[in-house]
């Protein structure tokens, strides 16, 4: 991924990304952010609204615009000032979303990027419109994502040590459970 500096920038740059919508990603997300409005996960109670059925909450949509800016264009580096939404369309589970970013406007004294936002379904349709304020890297990000595995192979190796480690505390905490239950009772007078 490169991260572009305002200098590699022009107007009408544009980059997107694009995404299936499923059913598990729309469930993280409402477990990540507490949004548990059952608009979005209880069919039957969504069958009763005007959508007819669950749909996903309108951030994740933005989301995928942050994707965009974050890896694209800009890329790498790139910090959003604003951003204004407008939701046009529902989206659902099963539903193929493009975000698209393109430059309108460059502010080089103040680092700024101003960027059309917007994101259609398959059909082409727009689900979400708007624009965005961008400070893109001061200089070009060249950055190269870890994909050998090494983080996750050092999960799974560290893994069963911190199962055991649990196992123990869990013992422990047992153990000295057991030792008070058991342990004499003193009462006045020092007596048992």
């Amino acid at each position: 991924m490169i991260g572009r500096a305002i200098d590699e920038l022009s107007v009408g740059d544009s980059a997107e990304l694009s995404r299936v919508v499923s059913e598990e990603d729309i469930a993280e997300f409402v477990d990540a952010v507490g949004d548990h409005n059952p608009v979005h996960s209880d069919p039957v109670f969504a069958a009763a609204t005007a959508f007819r059925g669950p749909i996903a909450p309108g951030i994740w949509t933005a989301g995928l615009i942050s994707g965009v800016i974050g890896t694209r264009l800009p890329g790498p580096g790139s910090i959003y000032v604003t951003q204004d939404l407008h939701f046009l369309k529902p989206v659902r589970a099963g539903d193929t979303i493009t975000a698209r970013v393109e430059v309108l406007e460059i502010v080089r004294e103040r680092n700024r990027v101003r960027l059309q936002t917007i994101c259609v379904n398959q059909r082409g349709e727009e689900v979400l419109a708007g624009e965005a304020w961008v400070l893109p890297p001061k200089s070009q990000i060249v950055y190269a994502e870890d994909k050998s595995g090494a983080g996750e192979l050092a999960f799974w190796a560290l893994q069963p040590w911190a199962w055991a480690a649990q196992a123990l505390s869990v013992w422990a905490i047992l153990g000295l459970s057991v030792l008070a239950a058991c342990r004499p009772r003193l009462t006045s007078g020092g007596r048992r």
